[in-house]
Protein backbone atom coordinates (compact mmCIF):
# COMPACT_ATOMS: atom_id res chain seq x y z
CA UNK A 1 0.00 0.00 0.00
CA UNK A 2 0.99 3.11 -0.96
CA UNK A 3 -0.89 5.96 1.35
CA UNK A 4 0.81 9.10 0.58
CA UNK A 5 1.67 10.26 -2.75
CA UNK A 6 3.47 14.29 -3.28
CA UNK A 7 0.96 16.61 -6.01
CA UNK A 8 4.46 16.00 -8.07
CA UNK A 9 4.25 12.56 -9.20
CA UNK A 10 0.69 12.57 -10.24
CA UNK A 11 -0.66 12.58 -13.72
CA UNK A 12 -3.98 12.68 -15.53
CA UNK A 13 -4.00 8.77 -15.07
CA UNK A 14 -3.12 8.52 -11.50
CA UNK A 15 -7.20 8.80 -10.64
CA UNK A 16 -7.75 5.45 -9.29
CA UNK A 17 -5.26 6.25 -6.54
CA UNK A 18 -5.51 10.11 -6.45
CA UNK A 19 -9.36 10.65 -7.03
CA UNK A 20 -9.81 13.40 -10.02
CA UNK A 21 -9.00 16.20 -7.92
CA UNK A 22 -5.48 15.14 -7.05
CA UNK A 23 -4.94 13.91 -10.84
CA UNK A 24 -5.53 17.25 -12.11
CA UNK A 25 -3.70 19.22 -10.06
CA UNK A 26 -0.84 16.93 -10.68
CA UNK A 27 -1.57 17.00 -14.39
CA UNK A 28 -1.68 20.71 -13.81
CA UNK A 29 2.24 21.06 -12.07
CA UNK A 30 3.73 18.62 -14.97
CA UNK A 31 2.17 20.76 -17.90
CA UNK A 32 4.21 24.15 -15.81
CA UNK A 33 1.28 25.74 -14.21
CA UNK A 34 1.57 27.02 -10.55
CA UNK A 35 -0.38 24.77 -7.93
CA UNK A 36 0.31 25.17 -4.24
CA UNK A 37 2.58 22.48 -2.61
CA UNK A 38 0.81 19.23 -1.50
CA UNK A 39 0.13 15.99 -1.80
CA UNK A 40 -3.05 13.12 -1.50
CA UNK A 41 -3.73 10.85 1.16
CA UNK A 42 -4.46 7.71 -1.46
CA UNK A 43 -7.34 5.71 -1.80
CA UNK A 44 -5.27 3.00 -0.93
CA UNK A 45 -5.17 4.57 2.70
CA UNK A 46 -9.15 5.29 2.23
CA UNK A 47 -9.89 1.23 1.88
CA UNK A 48 -7.23 0.53 4.52
CA UNK A 49 -8.97 2.64 7.10
CA UNK A 50 -12.99 1.71 5.94
CA UNK A 51 -12.63 -1.51 3.28
CA UNK A 52 -13.89 -3.62 6.15
CA UNK A 53 -16.88 -1.95 7.00
CA UNK A 54 -18.92 -2.85 3.51
CA UNK A 55 -20.14 0.59 2.60
CA UNK A 56 -20.88 0.06 -0.92
CA UNK A 57 -23.51 -2.11 -0.31
CA UNK A 58 -25.41 -0.55 1.79
CA UNK A 59 -25.17 2.49 -0.31
CA UNK A 60 -26.25 0.17 -3.74
CA UNK A 61 -29.42 -1.34 -1.88
CA UNK A 62 -30.82 1.95 -1.15
CA UNK A 63 -33.96 3.73 -3.07
CA UNK A 64 -32.94 7.72 -4.32
CA UNK A 65 -36.59 8.40 -4.45
CA UNK A 66 -36.82 7.31 -0.43
CA UNK A 67 -35.25 10.44 1.23
CA UNK A 68 -35.50 9.22 4.76
CA UNK A 69 -34.03 6.05 4.33
CA UNK A 70 -30.98 7.82 2.86
CA UNK A 71 -31.03 10.26 5.40
CA UNK A 72 -30.58 7.78 8.09
CA UNK A 73 -28.86 5.60 6.26
CA UNK A 74 -26.22 7.92 5.50
CA UNK A 75 -25.60 9.49 8.98
CA UNK A 76 -24.99 5.49 9.99
CA UNK A 77 -22.19 5.48 7.15
CA UNK A 78 -20.84 8.97 8.01
CA UNK A 79 -20.37 8.26 12.00
CA UNK A 80 -18.60 4.62 11.12
CA UNK A 81 -16.41 6.21 8.85
CA UNK A 82 -15.29 9.34 11.24
CA UNK A 83 -15.02 6.86 13.86
CA UNK A 84 -12.95 4.36 11.92
CA UNK A 85 -9.65 3.98 13.70
CA UNK A 86 -6.88 4.87 11.19
CA UNK A 87 -4.31 1.92 10.63
CA UNK A 88 -0.68 3.10 11.82
CA UNK A 89 1.01 3.10 8.33
CA UNK A 90 -1.81 5.48 7.08
CA UNK A 91 -1.18 8.07 10.11
CA UNK A 92 2.42 7.96 9.87
CA UNK A 93 2.68 8.71 6.02
CA UNK A 94 0.44 11.44 6.89
CA UNK A 95 2.46 12.93 9.90
CA UNK A 96 5.35 12.40 7.94
CA UNK A 97 3.94 14.40 4.89
CA UNK A 98 2.54 17.12 6.56
CA UNK A 99 6.20 17.62 8.15
CA UNK A 100 7.26 17.47 4.56
CA UNK A 101 5.62 20.33 3.48
CA UNK A 102 5.80 22.37 6.41
CA UNK A 103 10.06 22.24 5.32
CA UNK A 104 9.05 22.91 1.53
CA UNK A 105 7.26 25.64 2.46
CA UNK A 106 9.02 27.23 5.54
CA UNK A 107 6.42 27.11 8.09
CA UNK A 108 5.54 25.09 11.55
CA UNK A 109 2.47 23.87 11.25
CA UNK A 110 1.37 25.94 7.75
CA UNK A 111 -2.38 26.34 7.02
CA UNK A 112 -3.11 24.00 4.79
CA UNK A 113 -6.31 23.09 2.40
CA UNK A 114 -7.75 19.58 3.45
CA UNK A 115 -10.20 18.47 0.05
CA UNK A 116 -12.28 15.52 -0.95
CA UNK A 117 -11.11 13.56 -4.22
CA UNK A 118 -13.47 11.33 -5.35
CA UNK A 119 -12.42 8.59 -8.19
CA UNK A 120 -15.54 9.09 -10.02
CA UNK A 121 -15.38 13.15 -9.41
CA UNK A 122 -14.16 15.70 -12.39
CA UNK A 123 -14.85 13.15 -15.15
CA UNK A 124 -16.29 14.59 -18.41
CA UNK A 125 -19.23 12.70 -17.77
CA UNK A 126 -20.15 14.03 -14.11
CA UNK A 127 -19.07 16.43 -11.94
CA UNK A 128 -19.12 16.09 -7.90
CA UNK A 129 -18.33 19.78 -7.69
CA UNK A 130 -19.56 20.93 -3.69
CA UNK A 131 -20.87 17.43 -3.09
CA UNK A 132 -17.94 16.64 -0.54
CA UNK A 133 -16.08 18.27 2.22
CA UNK A 134 -13.15 20.93 1.88
CA UNK A 135 -11.89 22.29 5.29
CA UNK A 136 -9.49 25.65 4.72
CA UNK A 137 -7.04 26.93 7.42
CA UNK A 138 -6.31 23.44 8.81
CA UNK A 139 -3.00 23.19 11.31
CA UNK A 140 -1.22 20.83 12.79
CA UNK A 141 -0.90 17.28 11.93
CA UNK A 142 -3.55 15.75 14.17
CA UNK A 143 -5.87 18.37 12.24
CA UNK A 144 -4.95 17.17 9.59
CA UNK A 145 -5.34 13.17 10.30
CA UNK A 146 -9.56 14.47 11.74
CA UNK A 147 -10.26 16.32 8.77
CA UNK A 148 -8.78 13.46 6.23
CA UNK A 149 -11.79 11.37 8.11
CA UNK A 150 -14.11 13.73 7.74
CA UNK A 151 -13.74 14.15 3.37
CA UNK A 152 -13.79 10.15 3.59
CA UNK A 153 -17.13 10.24 5.71
CA UNK A 154 -18.30 12.85 3.23
CA UNK A 155 -18.45 10.37 0.23
CA UNK A 156 -21.48 8.78 2.23
CA UNK A 157 -23.32 12.78 2.95
CA UNK A 158 -26.73 12.67 1.79
CA UNK A 159 -26.31 14.55 -1.68
CA UNK A 160 -23.37 13.13 -2.98
CA UNK A 161 -25.07 9.33 -2.03
CA UNK A 162 -28.43 10.83 -3.92
CA UNK A 163 -26.57 11.61 -6.88
CA UNK A 164 -24.82 8.55 -7.59
CA UNK A 165 -28.08 6.80 -7.00
CA UNK A 166 -29.38 8.92 -9.42
CA UNK A 167 -26.75 8.93 -12.11
CA UNK A 168 -25.92 4.83 -11.66
CA UNK A 169 -22.32 5.42 -10.51
CA UNK A 170 -21.59 1.82 -9.23
CA UNK A 171 -20.52 1.85 -5.87
CA UNK A 172 -17.39 -0.85 -7.32
CA UNK A 173 -14.32 0.33 -6.42
CA UNK A 174 -15.40 3.63 -5.98
CA UNK A 175 -12.35 5.61 -3.65
CA UNK A 176 -11.70 8.72 -1.61
CA UNK A 177 -8.70 10.08 -1.84
CA UNK A 178 -8.00 13.77 0.28
CA UNK A 179 -6.09 16.75 -1.17
CA UNK A 180 -3.80 18.26 1.62
CA UNK A 181 -2.38 21.63 0.13
CA UNK A 182 -1.22 24.66 1.58
CA UNK A 183 -3.46 26.98 1.70
CA UNK A 184 -2.93 30.20 -0.57
CA UNK A 185 -3.53 33.77 1.12
CA UNK A 186 -5.35 34.97 -1.52
CA UNK A 187 -5.76 38.67 -2.49
CA UNK A 188 -8.59 37.82 -4.75
CA UNK A 189 -10.02 34.30 -6.28
CA UNK A 190 -12.87 32.74 -8.22
CA UNK A 191 -13.85 30.76 -11.67
CA UNK A 192 -13.13 30.48 -14.95
CA UNK A 193 -14.89 29.23 -17.47
CA UNK A 194 -12.81 28.26 -21.03
CA UNK A 195 -16.41 28.32 -22.41
CA UNK A 196 -19.42 30.58 -21.60
CA UNK A 197 -21.56 29.23 -19.59
CA UNK A 198 -24.41 30.95 -20.57
CA UNK A 199 -24.31 30.90 -24.15
CA UNK A 200 -21.73 27.69 -25.39
CA UNK A 201 -19.30 30.18 -26.92
CA UNK A 202 -15.96 28.47 -27.00
CA UNK A 203 -14.50 32.03 -27.99
CA UNK A 204 -14.72 33.33 -25.05
CA UNK A 205 -13.37 33.37 -20.91
CA UNK A 206 -15.99 34.08 -19.03
CA UNK A 207 -14.09 34.90 -15.06
CA UNK A 208 -15.78 35.55 -11.83
CA UNK A 209 -13.90 37.09 -9.46
CA UNK A 210 -13.93 38.90 -5.76
CA UNK A 211 -11.92 39.58 -2.72
CA UNK A 212 -9.96 36.86 -0.94
CA UNK A 213 -10.22 33.16 -0.66
CA UNK A 214 -12.36 31.53 -3.53
CA UNK A 215 -14.90 30.04 -1.15
CA UNK A 216 -17.21 33.01 -0.82
CA UNK A 217 -17.39 32.73 -4.27
CA UNK A 218 -17.60 28.72 -5.20
CA UNK A 219 -19.99 28.87 -1.80
CA UNK A 220 -22.59 31.86 -4.03
CA UNK A 221 -21.42 33.99 -0.17
CA UNK A 222 -20.94 36.98 -2.20
CA UNK A 223 -22.24 38.51 -6.05
CA UNK A 224 -18.50 38.40 -7.81
CA UNK A 225 -17.16 40.65 -10.31
CA UNK A 226 -17.79 39.16 -13.88
CA UNK A 227 -15.38 39.62 -17.30
CA UNK A 228 -16.31 38.28 -20.71
CA UNK A 229 -12.72 38.00 -22.90
CA UNK A 230 -12.33 37.72 -26.17
CA UNK A 231 -9.62 34.27 -26.73
CA UNK A 232 -9.17 36.05 -30.55
CA UNK A 233 -8.42 39.16 -29.43
CA UNK A 234 -7.68 39.54 -25.53
CA UNK A 235 -10.26 41.76 -25.32
CA UNK A 236 -13.09 42.15 -22.71
CA UNK A 237 -16.13 42.13 -24.19
CA UNK A 238 -18.07 42.77 -21.21
CA UNK A 239 -17.34 43.83 -17.27
CA UNK A 240 -19.64 44.04 -14.18
CA UNK A 241 -18.24 45.06 -11.32
CA UNK A 242 -20.67 44.13 -8.72
CA UNK A 243 -20.98 45.52 -5.10
CA UNK A 244 -18.98 42.38 -3.11
CA UNK A 245 -20.18 42.89 0.88
CA UNK A 246 -18.57 39.77 1.93
CA UNK A 247 -15.38 37.59 2.04
CA UNK A 248 -13.53 35.06 3.27
CA UNK A 249 -9.82 35.57 4.90
CA UNK A 250 -7.45 33.08 6.90
CA UNK A 251 -8.97 33.15 10.22
CA UNK A 252 -6.00 36.11 12.53
CA UNK A 253 -5.08 33.07 14.92
CA UNK A 254 -4.13 31.08 11.40
CA UNK A 255 -6.77 28.39 11.89
CA UNK A 256 -9.40 28.08 10.34
CA UNK A 257 -11.21 30.69 7.83
CA UNK A 258 -13.02 33.75 8.90
CA UNK A 259 -16.29 35.27 7.03
CA UNK A 260 -16.62 39.12 7.17
CA UNK A 261 -17.86 42.35 6.02
CA UNK A 262 -15.03 43.41 2.94
CA UNK A 263 -14.07 46.81 3.55
CA UNK A 264 -15.92 49.86 2.26
CA UNK A 265 -13.38 51.27 0.06
CA UNK A 266 -12.92 47.92 -1.80
CA UNK A 267 -16.66 47.22 -2.08
CA UNK A 268 -16.99 48.63 -5.80
CA UNK A 269 -13.61 48.48 -7.04
CA UNK A 270 -13.00 45.96 -9.51
CA UNK A 271 -11.13 43.01 -7.56
CA UNK A 272 -8.95 42.10 -10.67
CA UNK A 273 -6.98 44.47 -12.73
CA UNK A 274 -7.04 44.32 -16.45
CA UNK A 275 -3.61 43.02 -16.44
CA UNK A 276 -4.85 40.53 -14.46
CA UNK A 277 -7.06 39.66 -16.80
CA UNK A 278 -4.95 39.04 -19.48
CA UNK A 279 -2.81 36.78 -17.11
CA UNK A 280 -5.64 34.65 -16.16
CA UNK A 281 -7.02 34.76 -19.81
CA UNK A 282 -3.26 33.14 -20.88
CA UNK A 283 -3.63 30.56 -18.41
CA UNK A 284 -7.58 29.28 -19.26
CA UNK A 285 -5.89 29.15 -22.46
CA UNK A 286 -2.91 27.17 -21.56
CA UNK A 287 -5.20 24.72 -19.29
CA UNK A 288 -7.92 23.87 -22.12
CA UNK A 289 -4.58 23.28 -24.64
CA UNK A 290 -3.65 20.69 -22.73
CA UNK A 291 -6.81 19.07 -21.96
CA UNK A 292 -8.27 19.73 -25.32
CA UNK A 293 -11.45 20.62 -23.86
CA UNK A 294 -13.62 23.44 -21.82
CA UNK A 295 -12.35 23.66 -18.29
CA UNK A 296 -14.41 24.90 -15.05
CA UNK A 297 -11.15 26.51 -13.27
CA UNK A 298 -10.65 27.56 -9.37
CA UNK A 299 -7.73 30.01 -9.24
CA UNK A 300 -6.26 32.60 -6.98
CA UNK A 301 -3.87 35.21 -6.97
CA UNK A 302 -1.09 34.37 -4.55
CA UNK A 303 0.45 37.47 -2.48
CA UNK A 304 3.22 37.81 -5.21
CA UNK A 305 0.64 38.40 -8.05
CA UNK A 306 1.06 35.32 -9.34
CA UNK A 307 -2.22 32.93 -10.75
CA UNK A 308 -2.46 29.98 -8.89
CA UNK A 309 -4.90 27.44 -10.25
CA UNK A 310 -6.73 25.06 -7.13
CA UNK A 311 -8.61 22.89 -9.74
CA UNK A 312 -9.23 22.46 -13.36
CA UNK A 313 -12.03 19.99 -14.54
CA UNK A 314 -13.78 19.10 -17.56
CA UNK A 315 -16.72 21.94 -18.31
CA UNK A 316 -20.03 19.52 -18.34
CA UNK A 317 -22.94 21.33 -18.90
CA UNK A 318 -22.85 22.21 -22.53
CA UNK A 319 -20.60 19.02 -22.93
CA UNK A 320 -23.71 17.33 -22.59
CA UNK A 321 -25.81 19.35 -24.51
CA UNK A 322 -23.20 18.79 -27.29
CA UNK A 323 -23.23 15.10 -26.87
CA UNK A 324 -27.70 15.11 -26.60
CA UNK A 325 -27.19 16.62 -30.60
CA UNK A 326 -23.95 15.04 -31.79
CA UNK A 327 -25.97 13.21 -34.47
CA UNK A 328 -27.64 17.06 -35.76
CA UNK A 329 -25.06 18.77 -38.11
CA UNK A 330 -22.85 21.08 -35.45
CA UNK A 331 -19.33 22.97 -35.95
CA UNK A 332 -16.74 20.55 -35.61
CA UNK A 333 -14.52 21.24 -32.42
CA UNK A 334 -11.15 23.55 -33.54
CA UNK A 335 -8.24 23.70 -32.02
CA UNK A 336 -8.17 27.15 -31.88
CA UNK A 337 -10.90 29.55 -31.17
CA UNK A 338 -9.82 31.67 -34.42
CA UNK A 339 -10.63 29.01 -36.18
CA UNK A 340 -14.37 29.35 -35.76
CA UNK A 341 -13.86 32.87 -36.89
CA UNK A 342 -12.35 32.36 -40.08
CA UNK A 343 -14.58 29.57 -40.70
CA UNK A 344 -17.85 31.49 -40.26
CA UNK A 345 -16.02 34.35 -42.63
CA UNK A 346 -15.44 31.91 -45.22
CA UNK A 347 -18.50 30.45 -45.59
CA UNK A 348 -20.74 33.59 -45.71
CA UNK A 349 -20.36 35.87 -48.75
CA UNK A 350 -19.25 39.04 -48.73
CA UNK A 351 -21.48 42.03 -49.44
CA UNK A 352 -21.75 43.04 -53.60
CA UNK A 353 -19.93 40.25 -54.24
Amino acid sequence: MTPVLRLADLGRDDVPAAGGKGASLGELRRAGVRVPDGFVVTTAAFRAAVGALDLGARVAALDPADGAAVAATCAELRAAVEAAPLPDEVADAVVAAHDRLAADVGEQDPPVAVRSSATSEDSAQDSFAGLQDTYLGVRGAEAVLRDVRRCWASLYGVESVTYRLRRGIPETDLGMAVVVQHLVDARSSGVMFTRSPLTGDRSVVAIDASWGLGSAVVGGDVTPDAFVVSKVTGEIDRRTVSTKTRWHRPAPDGAGVVEGEVPDDRRDVPSITDAEVAALLAVARRVEAHYGCPQDIEWALAPDGGVVLLQSRPETVWAAKDAATAGQKVAAPTARAFDHVLHALGGRRPSGA
